[in-house]
């Protein structure tokens, strides 16, 4: 729905806004022309707006940075943040000086603020790249873990057959050693049988108070004790063996083939799962062309030095080049017109001559009157406009004049 005012306009007051508008517009170009530059102030804004940017983002990445390593410890908390914020400080100076080395007429000023950009961009990329790095660092770290259980693993299969062999070499030596004692308890049990029975014979006399007497007397072979004794410590070391063998069984039996593949083929696909959600495996993969999994380490970093370096440079020179393209320098300073051309000192007795004529033309067809003779011209009654032509005239006497023409031209 359109509205009408009540009053229509002043055109006074919209011809002096307008007027206004041109005399600002006139005293900038009159000021431009002056200092030899031209600011376009709306790219030194958003420059400006990139530094805030990164200087929040790198001041923010140090807080985060030192609250993660502090270990809560409040003092090292604070000692962290000392150098960020001085770094944020340089930064700032980036733009200023991109726009002074555009405008200073000083080579030596020039170079000290291009020096000084170079100084504050290598500041820019030290705090950038760090942002890079923690931005990866934590899928690198899951991916450096998943990589280590899985080598683990490969190593516990790796290392799988020589415990079997280990284990089933000590039940065998048990084995063996149960089955010598066994042996030998049988040869000494058949020994001991193969012995002859006890002798026993009647044996009498008279004892030394002169009493007669009559026992019986049993003698062993000698053999017995020591077969016996033998028999006893097979017993002993039949039991002994007996334990170990079983331990030895239990041991091997607990190693599984089956379950270190399953362990194995369970850390290759976490390890798999952690390659995939890291951005930088991805790309070195597909730079290389190999398979997520199967890329080192040394190509993942040359690409991390890739993917932190080259942005933190772009970033740090970004809004400089900008604050450097938003100065527009004339080539002259004090003698360029408007439209920006130059008049050479050589041309301007003809561009003088050539606008003599034109306005000698013009005042003839205008005003068809005769030509006043040189003689008046020479009177000062009319200035011409060509100087140089007049010097070029040797000048008459007017004492030469004869009165009546004098008289005329009065």
């Amino acid at each position: 729905m359109l509205t009408f005012r009540k009053q229509p306009p002043s055109r006074d007051v919209l011809r002096e806004r307008r007027e206004w508008a041109l005399d600002v517009q006139r005293w900038k170009q009159a000021r431009d022309v002056e200092r030899g530059y031209k600011i376009k102030w709306g790219y030194v804004g958003i420059a400006y707006l990139v530094e805030f940017m990164v200087i929040g983002a790198s001041l923010a990445g140090a807080w985060l940075f030192a609250d993660y390593y502090s270990d809560g410890d409040n003092r090292a908390f604070h000692f962290m943040l000392l150098a960020p914020l001085v770094y944020a400080a340089v930064e700032l100076c980036r733009v200023p000086l991109g726009i002074l080395a555009r405008t200073q007429r000083s080579w030596f000023i020039k170079g000290l603020a291009i020096l000084g950009i170079i100084f504050a961009a290598g500041v820019t990329t030290k705090s950038v790249s760090q942002l890079g790095e923690m931005m990866f660092h934590p899928r690198l770290m899951d991916a450096a873990k998943a990589k280590t259980a899985m080598k683990d693993a490969q190593n516990d299969r790796a290392s799988i057959d020589t415990r079997i062999a280990a284990a089933d070499a000590r039940v065998t030596q048990y084995t063996n050693e149960l089955e010598q004692i066994e042996k030998r308890s049988g040869e000494n049990a058949s020994q001991l049988a193969g012995l002859p029975a006890q002798r026993c014979e009647r044996i009498s006399g008279t004892n030394s108070k002169g009493k007669a007497y009559s026992n019986l007397k049993c003698v062993a072979d000698p053999r017995v004790a020591t077969l016996n004794a033998a028999v006893n410590k097979a017993g002993a070391d039949r039991g002994a063996v007996t334990k170990d063998l079983e331990s030895a069984r239990q041991a091997r039996a607990g190693i599984d083939r089956g379950a270190a593949d399953r362990k194995v083929a369970d850390t290759e696909q976490a390890y798999r799962n952690a390659v995939n959600r890291s951005q930088l495996h991805s790309f070195t993969a597909m730079v290389y062309g190999v398979d997520p999994i199967e890329v080192t380490d040394a190509q993942v970093h040359a690409f991390l030095r890739i993917f932190v370096f080259v942005p933190a440079l772009c970033a740090a020179f970004a809004s400089t080049i900008l604050a450097l393209s938003a100065v527009s320098v004339r080539r002259t300073f004090m003698d360029e017109d408007d439209l920006g051309a130059d008049v050479s000192a050589e041309a301007t007795p003809y561009l003088l001559a050539s606008i003599t004529d034109a306005l000698r033309e013009e005042q003839q067809l205008s005003n068809p009157r005769p030509m006043v003779p040189p003689t008046v011209a020479a009177s000062g009654s009319i200035i011409p406009i060509d100087r140089q032509a007049e010097r070029r005239q040797p000048p008459l006497v007017q004492s030469n004049m004869p009165a009546s023409s004098a008289g005329a031209t009065a």
